[in-house]
């Protein structure tokens, strides 16, 4: 069963190694797990239900708990420590069109707000209902999840919007194609939250962001059903497309949606390249993308993080191994590990991994062949469960995410980690804080900061010192012209900062093309804007 309080199935644990008890007690300090209050405890906090009844609507306490937050840090800190503030009255789970056009139509003769709900993965707050007098319904789309239509010629595969990463892939892969978009949250998340907020998967260099999968669909809306076709290209005015696809639930509930589908991959393979800092590795990744070279995945670790990674990887003989390999060529302390994934025919990984490996070299990087790569394939989901162990050791982690050009990246890291060792410092508290380059583009690169730290002694201060954090490194980004979300939407986390990158009049657009599909603001619980 799906974990309520934290992430994934409850039967899977990620367990650290022997030694990383002493590396985490060096890194911030000796931790004291937090007491977390249970399942049964929260269900009977809940309150009564607003909501009249209707028979697509279960008002059972235990369903709203389970569709109370998603898996921010402050919702981490809610669930544990029972202090919930709000929510949903009720939860519906349609089988159709026509049931979600029953669910709007019942939220306007009833003053009810509705949030959309897919998988349920949200680390920016879109999921969570608001504290007001007015009633709220989560309408959880999980159930609509078949695949409706699928365009071999085409090459075009349309699905309810619920399916789930696992079950959109199996559905393709009996048919000899994959859509290729492997977000980390993956075996939880679903296609409609990748539309609503502009998701990114692992592979993206090669398969394409979401919004390059994404060819149309349709959505129910409050002032109606909106449709749209899944043209190849088209130059009739503005692409409303474009508007659905990172709306966050406030235009309406995505109900299908058709996307660019590939046949699958005759080769695929994944190498680690060591560069004696990073400096030299980031030159290589971006003489990598600018000479447009076809590749699936790129991802370059600063040295803190390629140390932490090792570290944490267990598997000492084979560390070991490595590192006497490395110090032989010259590669230490500042070294920057570098994954590179080819994905494609046997002709193109062939030629793409030579004029990649060369680049490498050329920058001094060490090719260490397959074997980190085949590690990281076989468990890249399987990262965020360490959130959990972390957590009852007594250890909070969080990620942040930015994109800037290339001439911005080294400043922006900086910025970003100073800032969070400057606002943990005055807590008289250490932080850890480590930082890759996720997505590669030929003018710039996203960069996806980690950070962990020990959890204060009540969930108030945790919570009072993630905020504190959250500031100053989006005011880091911000202050370095990045994008305030590059892949995880803006949800009510990022909405503060959401005026320095649209500007007065773009927030302006935005919010009357939301009132256009919801009039009566049916759809508007705090996110995006």
């Amino acid at each position: 069963m799906r974990r309520w309080n934290g992430w994934g199935d409850d039967t899977q644990d990620y367990e650290l190694p022997d030694n990383a008890q002493d590396f985490l007690d060096d890194l911030v300090g000796h931790a004291t797990p937090t007491e977390d209050v249970t399942f049964d405890e929260v269900v009977t906090a809940v309150p009564p239900t607003r909501l009249s009844e209707h028979p697509l609507i279960t008002t059972d306490p235990a369903e709203r708990v389970r569709h109370a937050r998603g898996q921010s840090f402050p919702d981490w800190i809610a669930m544990r420590s029972g202090q919930i503030a709000a929510f949903p009255d009720g939860v519906a789970h349609p089988l159709t069109n026509r049931d979600v056009q029953r669910l709007i139509a019942y939220a306007k003769s009833n003053g009810v707000k509705l949030i959309p709900y897919g998988g349920g993965t949200s680390v920016v707050g879109h999921i969570n209902p608001p504290s007001s007098d007015v009633p709220v319904l989560t309408v959880n789309m999980q159930r609509m999840n078949q695949l409706l239509h699928f365009d071999q010629t085409s090459h075009l595969a349309t699905f309810g919007a619920g399916v789930s990463g696992p079950d959109l892939e199996a559905q393709l892969r009996a048919r000899g194609f994959t859509l290729g978009h492997f977000p980390q949250s993956f075996e939880l998340s679903t296609l409609g939250g990748w539309v609503v907020t502009r998701s990114s998967g692992q592979q993206s260099l090669g398969y394409g962001r979401i919004e390059n999968l994404f060819a149309g669909g349709r959505i129910e809306s409050p002032a109606g059903e909106f449709v749209m076709l899944p043209h190849p290209a088209t130059a009739a005015g503005p692409d409303i497309r474009q508007m659905i696809l990172g709306s966050e639930g406030r235009m309406g509930i995505v109900t299908e949606a058709a996307v660019r589908v590939s046949p699958l991959p005759e080769r695929e393979e994944f190498h680690a390249v060591f560069f004696p800092d990073f400096a030299q590795g980031q030159t290589a990744v971006r003489q990598i993308m600018q000479a447009k070279i076809p590749l699936s995945m790129i991802r370059l670790s600063t040295a803190t993080e390629t140390t932490t990674t090792l570290a944490l990887a267990g598997h000492e003989r084979l560390i070991g191994t490595l590192e006497q390999l490395l110090s032989i060529r010259g590669i230490g302390d500042g070294k920057a590990m570098l994954m590179l994934g080819f994905t494609g025919s046997d002709k193109l990984v062939k030629l793409g991994r030579k004029d990649a490996i060369d680049i490498c070299n050329d920058n001094n990087g060490v090719h260490v062949g397959r074997q980190f790569g085949n590690q990281w394939i076989k468990g890249r989901f399987r990262t965020p469960y360490l959130r959990n162990t972390l957590w009852e050791l007594g250890y909070g982690v969080d990620t942040l995410e930015t994109a800037v050009t290339w001439d911005n990246i080294d400043s922006t890291i900086h910025d970003i980690e100073n800032s969070l060792h400057t606002t943990m410092a005055q807590f008289d508290e250490k932080i850890h804080v480590f930082t890759h380059l996720s997505h590669m583009y030929t003018s710039g690169a996203s960069v996806y900061t980690t950070y962990l730290f020990r959890l204060a002694n009540t969930p108030d201060e945790t919570l009072h010192r993630w905020q504190q954090l959250k500031a100053s490194a989006s005011n880091a980004v911000v202050a370095n012209e990045g994008t305030i979300s590059h892949q995880h939407g803006v949800g009510t986390d990022h909405k503060p900062y959401l005026l320095a990158e649209k500007g007065a009049l773009g927030i302006e657009t935005i919010q009357s093309a939301i009132n256009v599909f919801d009039p009566d603001g049916l759809m508007d619980s705090g996110n995006l804007v």
